[in-house]
């Protein structure tokens, strides 16, 4: 992993995470190219950010659980060849209903150059510090569809409270939203505004003698809808 890059979860304690494309649980449905570990990446300063937006989420009874930070270019890549591929309908209800695949890139959902590869954009949601239950937001990560839009109808008003809520503390703390995704935000002010980067998100990072060590994570806890590690 490069300087200036880290695991987020070292500079956020407290935080969840469910880093999706290392999963099976992503709308290719197998982990993509580039994600080697199930841990979430991102700059220093998005975690200099996010642990305000951590603070000020637990004054309302929140926690957050991160589902994307960095994004290699190369898993951009493989989502791009993904799509050129016959349909198989293997996740397509659960993630892409209403369009075709092609579709995904042509309505805003996926692109080529994404901003997530410059390491300052997350994908994230709220849970409830009491229970551990995902706050409910009316659809959820990569649904790509008309209901993930901000101010999208078909929602609760619960649901679009919690979205608002969301966005009202990550807009106060220095982040931008995105129309179509409710779970998407970029720092405004991030360090690599040009800067699409490829090295692979891995559960190793080199010490400063040039060895590494490898992360083992102590998963002591799972919440039932983001299967998330509790670090």
């Amino acid at each position: 992993m490069i300087e200036d890059f880290v695991f987020v979860d070292e500079l956020v304690p407290g935080i969840r995470w469910d880093a999706k494309y290392a999963t099976w649980d992503n709308f290719t449905g197998k982990p993509v190219d580039g994600y080697l570990a199930n841990r979430i990446v991102g700059t220093r300063a998005l975690c200099v950010a996010l642990e305000r937006v951590r603070t000020e989420a637990a004054s309302l009874g929140f926690g957050l659980l991160l589902w994307d930070g960095y994004r290699p270019q190369r898993a951009v890549d493989c989502f791009l060849r993904w799509s050129k591929q016959p349909e198989d309908g293997r996740t397509k209800l659960r993630h892409y209903p209403n369009i075709d695949r092609a579709a995904m890139f042509e309505s805003g959902y996926v692109a080529a150059k994404s901003g997530h590869s410059r390491g300052s954009t997350v994908d994230l949601t709220l849970y409830h510090l009491a229970t551990g239950e995902l706050a409910p937001m009316g659809g959820r990560h990569d649904l790509m569809d008309s209901v993930s839009r901000h101010g999208a109808h078909g929602i609760t008003r619960v649901e679009a409270g919690n979205r608002q809520c969301l966005r009202s503390v990550m807009e106060a703390c220095g982040f931008g939203s995105y129309d179509c995704e409710w779970w998407h935000y970029t720092l405004k002010d991030e360090p690599y505004p040009d800067t699409y980067f490829d090295f692979p998100s891995t559960g190793h990072r080199a010490d400063g003698d040039g060895g590494s060590h490898a992360y083992r994570p102590r998963i002591e806890n799972r919440i039932r809808a983001g299967n998330a590690a509790l670090p």
